[in-house]
């Protein structure tokens, strides 16, 4: 298992399906920059299922255990589930996840269940209609996402977690209201601190709520304690409502670094390695692979890349925001190798 320069192992790998959402969030991909024209990926340059495939167990032949598919939306990509079968079938994987936002999962969730899907992540930032409205930049009424939720539940893709993005003024005043309904239904709510992903997003420290704050609003309405992760390494820390019935996380990468636990990388749609969700560049897989590479020939990449690894950037994220300091470079847009 290869080991990096921070004694970080790899264990698990995020495989971004498509570039492509049909969401316009103003944290990832804000609508009046990838409008119609914006120009995606072309067909020959994204990884097939066969190529994914395989990448993924050269992957797993490391010692990665965990899968997690992501996008843009990976339920924008034709016969996902083909893939997911595909990938369920390689010897070695023990968790095959997916985030999604959840507006088309109601009619994919049975099919990917039967190819072998565990267990979903969906994106939701509020339960407020108009403030879902604003944060997805379509319109889109939560209906469609709160059906898809459901779907998931009915086929057994759990325990089922709710991400949700949080940002001053827009939708911090909803937080207490999504935990309640989580807590009642039964999932996992995660709230996740507004992170400066990308360039592109206009992102502002003043933006952020911060753990703290997003904790004490649950608490103060839903008593919470704290309770150790489930493994070493989990990007959520974790309270359990006193009453027992459930828990909610907190990612908080802007006020509580986890970067000395990352055992994640991260596979872009066009097949580059990234070993941080803030790196700046990938490095190309996908081209030694159609140049003929070996598996064992990929290997010895993958894990020469990872050796190198260093990353920690949201440790270093108080002095980088400092101009003075350290100079700052561009970061890869969050759609290209999900979050």
């Amino acid at each position: 298992m290869p080991v990096d320069q921070l004694n970080r192992h790899l264990k698990d790998l995020r495989i971004s399906v498509t570039d492509r959402c049909n969401f316009r969030c103003p944290y990832c991909m804000p609508a009046e920059l990838y409008g119609e024209r914006y120009q995606f990926l072309p067909k020959s340059q994204v990884m097939t299922f066969e190529e994914i495939t395989r990448m993924a167990g050269i992957f797993v032949g490391l010692g990665v255990t965990k899968l997690r598919l992501t996008g843009g939306e990976p339920l924008v990509r034709t016969e996902l589930e083909k893939l997911v079968g595909m990938l369920s079938g390689i010897d070695g994987v023990e968790d095959i996840a997916m985030t999604t936002n959840g507006y088309l999962l109601a009619q994919h969730a049975q099919t990917l269940k039967d190819a072998g899907l565990h267990r979903v992540t969906v994106s939701l930032d509020s339960l407020d209609d108009a403030v879902f409205r604003q944060l997805n930049g379509r319109d889109f009424g939560v209906d469609s996402v709160l059906q898809g939720i459901q779907s998931a539940a009915d086929v057994g893709l759990t325990p089922i977690k709710i991400n949700s993005v949080v940002m001053k003024g827009v939708n911090d005043h909803t937080v207490a209201d999504l935990a309640r309904w989580c807590k009642e239904s039964g999932y996992i709510a995660r709230f996740i601190e507004y992170m400066d992903v990308g360039n592109l997003n206009d992102w502002q420290s003043d933006q952020v709520v911060s753990a703290a704050e997003i904790l004490e609003r649950i608490d103060a309405e839903l008593p919470i304690e704290a309770v150790d992760p489930n493994y070493p390494g989990e990007v959520a820390k974790r309270w359990r409502y006193k009453d027992g019935s459930g828990e909610v996380g907190v990612i908080a990468s802007v006020s509580s670094p986890f970067c000395g636990d990352c055992t994640r990388a991260r596979l872009s749609t066009d097949g580059k390695l990234f070993t941080c969700l803030f790196a700046s560049t990938g490095k190309d897989l996908l081209g030694p692979m159609r140049d003929g590479a070996s598996d064992e020939e990929m290997a010895d990449i993958i894990s020469g890349i990872w050796s190198l690894r260093t990353d920690r950037y949201s440790e270093l994220r108080a002095s980088i925001q400092n101009p003075l300091s350290v100079e700052v470079k561009p970061k890869v847009e969050m759609f290209k190798i999900g979050g």
